[in-house]
């Protein structure tokens, strides 16, 4: 399923100002996609602790647990466009709402650990396709003048996602007593916390019977009327419809399917673009960032932080975010992809490097002693902002744009799927790594952002101000 990449014809170019608050409202619900795949990927941070006492099991068993997800993440991600193109995408929102739903209910009331297990790989599924549908829809649905902006929705979306799980989790936290495994509504309050996920799900299912289904969609599979009435919806009145029409047409018969078998040449299987692709992807997770979403509260109580504190700074750490998202798309398009990739790396270098010098230190009475406890707080907010800022908008810019129009599809699948398979490696070794030696851990992720350092400078391209049709 590809986004649409044809040069707007002049009509097309500006939306009426009466439309555009349609339009962003069409974008912001397409994006409740992307606030499930933020917040359901992070709140099992609060329940890492109150899982592994509950269900008494070892580091290595309860890292699968955690990471299982991301296997759904995959296959999610792997079939929500051939679901879309299908069946629309609208109804493959409505499926991603309805497994969200049932894996928050299910990861809420689980028998055993089995089946935890089974709902956070459903639950991945959702996960998987909302990361596919809700960029390619906003796209699709994007007057060509806003289509970058309203397409940074998704991202926003995901990390406020993450912040406000984050934020409920602490909330619970404090009112089952600073206990994860403390009382809360019949329930433990760890459950109520995977359980809160059914709220945003539910409202995600009511919002995609508001919006209208793809104008590429409906042409595909021949609506040419309905397909117009959309258009004038998102565009305006004064917009010449049949010449948009035969626009998108025109690029979809243009259009090439890339297949898995365009990949393939070169000295080492794949073309060499394709694995830059896959080691971007890869350094992207190797540095640890999901470590910071998916164990903080962990990471922090196993040097002495009190829980319901250790919550806070999981909060904080997701503003942090949210802040460095902001700042990426505000310079992505200015100084260029490659300089802010470069600029990140330092950032987590030294980021990473303090986080590994103090948990080098011995615990005194159960805690870091204070100054090397500030110092990997401190360090802990820095790699986060200098990662979101950079290589967590920048690969994706990246991905999108660096691969030649007739294998870029595919590519992108290679890569994405590079980038579950890397989370996962991180996600399911990070307990047992850190049961092993916390500072080691994080003397790994440091070599990893210090290494994408020379990867960068010698293998990336920038793609600032080029058009697709350039990528050769």
């Amino acid at each position: 399923m590809a986004s649409t990449s044809q040069a707007p014809s002049p009509g097309a170019r500006t939306a009426h100002p009466d439309h555009l608050g349609h339009v962003i409202f069409i974008a912001a619900a397409a994006a409740m996609g992307g606030f499930l795949f933020g917040y359901d990927s992070s709140v099992i941070n609060g329940a890492v602790e109150a899982i592994r006492d509950r269900y008494d099991v070892g580091s290595a068993v309860l890292a699968q647990v955690i990471a299982v997800a991301l296997i759904g993440c995959a296959v999610g991600a792997a079939t929500a466009g051939r679901i879309a193109d299908r069946i629309g995408r609208i109804r493959c929102m409505q499926i991603a709402a309805v497994l969200f739903t049932v894996s928050a209910v299910g990861s809420a009331l689980p028998f055993a650990l089995w089946d935890l297990a089974m709902w956070r790989i459903i639950g991945g599924f959702a996960i998987g396709m909302a990361s596919v549908i809700g960029p390619a829809y906003i796209a699709e649905v994007s007057p060509p003048a806003y289509r970058g902006r309203l397409g940074s929705f998704q991202q926003a979306a995901i990390v406020i996602g993450i912040a406000v799980s984050q934020l409920v989790n602490w909330g619970l936290l404090n009112a089952a007593g600073g206990d994860q495994r403390g009382e809360l509504m019949g329930l433990e309050a760890w459950q109520v916390m995977l359980g809160v996920m059914v709220i945003p799900a539910i409202l995600y299912g009511l919002l995609s019977f508001a919006i209208p289904e793809s104008p590429r969609f409906l042409l595909s599979v021949g609506k040419r009327e309905r397909a117009k009435e959309i258009l004038r919806e998102v565009e305006g009145k004064d917009v010449d419809l049949d010449a948009r029409v035969a626009e998108i047409e025109h690029a979809m018969h243009r259009e090439e399917k890339s297949s898995f078998k365009d990949l393939l040449g070169g000295s080492f299987f794949f073309k060499p673009i394709v694995w830059i692709g896959i080691g971007l992807s890869v350094f992207q997770q190797f540095v640890g960032i999901n470590v910071a979403f998916y164990y903080s509260s962990t990471l922090w109580q196993s040097v002495g932080v009190d829980p319901t504190q250790s919550f806070f700074y999981s909060f904080t750490t997701s503003i942090i975010n949210i802040v460095g998202t902001v700042i990426a798309m505000i310079f992505v398009d200015r100084i260029g992809r490659k300089p802010l990739a470069l600029i990140g790396s330092v950032g987590m270098v030294i980021g990473l490097a303090l986080e590994a010098w103090a948990f080098s230190f011995d615990l005194v009475d159960g805690k870091l002693p204070a100054t090397q406890g500030w110092v990997a707080l401190i360090a802990a907010h820095v790699f986060v902002l200098f990662f979101a800022l950079s290589w967590g908008v920048v690969v994706w810019v990246f991905l999108g744009e660096m691969f030649p129009n007739r294998i870029r599809a595919a590519a992108l699948g290679v890569a994405a799927s590079a980038q579950w398979i890397a989370n996962w490696a991180i996600t399911a070794s990070f307990p047992s790594l850190a049961d092993w030696n916390l500072s080691a851990t994080y003397v790994i992720y440091t070599i990893f952002a210090a290494l994408s350092i020379p990867f960068v400078l010698k293998f990336v391209k920038e793609t600032k101000g080029k058009a697709l049709e350039e990528m050769g």
